[in-house]
C-alpha cells in the first residue's frame, strides 16, 4: 500500500478509474482485514469494505497529503467500522465463547493450517468483543496492526496519552477475563 504513488491519488481524484481500481487493489484486504478485527464477521466486514470504498472515492478530491494515505485510510476505515457496528442491531452478533468456538472447530472440515487460523480468528474476536470499541480499535491497531503509539493518536485523531490508557485498560480487562475463565475451568 506504501507503493501508492502521489500521482495515482491525483489521478483517482480526478476521476481516474483505472488509477482509482489501484488504489482499490492496494488496499481491498488491508481494509478488510482491519475491518474484520473490529466488526468479527465476513459478512459485515465484507459491508465495511464496501462503505470504506465509497467514502475514498468520494472523498479522494479532499485528500490533501498532511497525512500520509495509509493513515487517511486507516482513519475511514476504522470510523465506518466502529459507526457501523453501533447501527447495526447489537443482537443480531453473538459473542463466541470458548466452548462454542472450540466446537466450531471440531465440526470444521480443511487442512489443519486453515483449521487452526479459524480456531485463532475465533478466539481473537471473542477477546475482542470483552473490550469496549475505544479499546478494542487502539489494541487492534497496535497489537494486530503494529502501528506505534504515535500512529494510532494520528489516526484517531487523539492525544497520544489517550491511546496508552486505551490500551493499557484493555490490556488489563483482558487479563482480568482471561483469570475469570481459568477460574471457572478449575
Amino acid at each position: 500500500m506504501n507503493d501508492i504513488t502521489n500521482q495515482t491519488i491525483e489521478k483517482a481524484a480526478n476521476g481516474d478509474i483505472d488509477a482509482f481500481e489501484l488504489i482499490y487493489r492496494k488496499c481491498c484486504s488491508f481494509v478488510h482485514n482491519v475491518a474484520f478485527r473490529i466488526v468479527t464477521t465476513q459478512d459485515d466486514a465484507e459491508e465495511v469494505t464496501q462503505e470504506v470504498f465509497i467514502s475514498v472515492y468520494r472523498n479522494l478530491k479532499n485528500f490533501r497529503f498532511n497525512a500520509s494515505f495509509k493513515t487517511w485510510i486507516y482513519r475511514i476505515t476504522i470510523n465506518t467500522a466502529v459507526n457501523l457496528s453501533k447501527k447495526w442491531d447489537r443482537n443480531r452478533r453473538r459473542e463466541v465463547s470458548f466452548d462454542e468456538s472450540e466446537m466450531a472447530v471440531a465440526g470444521r472440515s480443511g487442512t489443519d493450517a486453515s483449521v487452526e487460523k479459524q480456531d485463532q480468528d475465533a478466539y481473537i474476536a471473542s477477546l475482542l468483543n470483552q473490550l469496549n470499541e475505544d479499546q478494542k480499535v487502539c489494541l487492534i491497531l497496535r497489537s494486530i496492526e503494529g502501528l506505534s503509539y504515535a500512529e494510532i493518536a494520528d489516526v484517531l485523531n487523539i492525544n497520544i496519552n489517550t491511546v496508552r490508557t486505551r490500551i493499557k485498560r484493555g490490556r488489563e480487562k483482558l487479563l482480568n477475563f482471561k483469570k475469570e475463565v481459568m477460574n471457572n475451568e478449575v
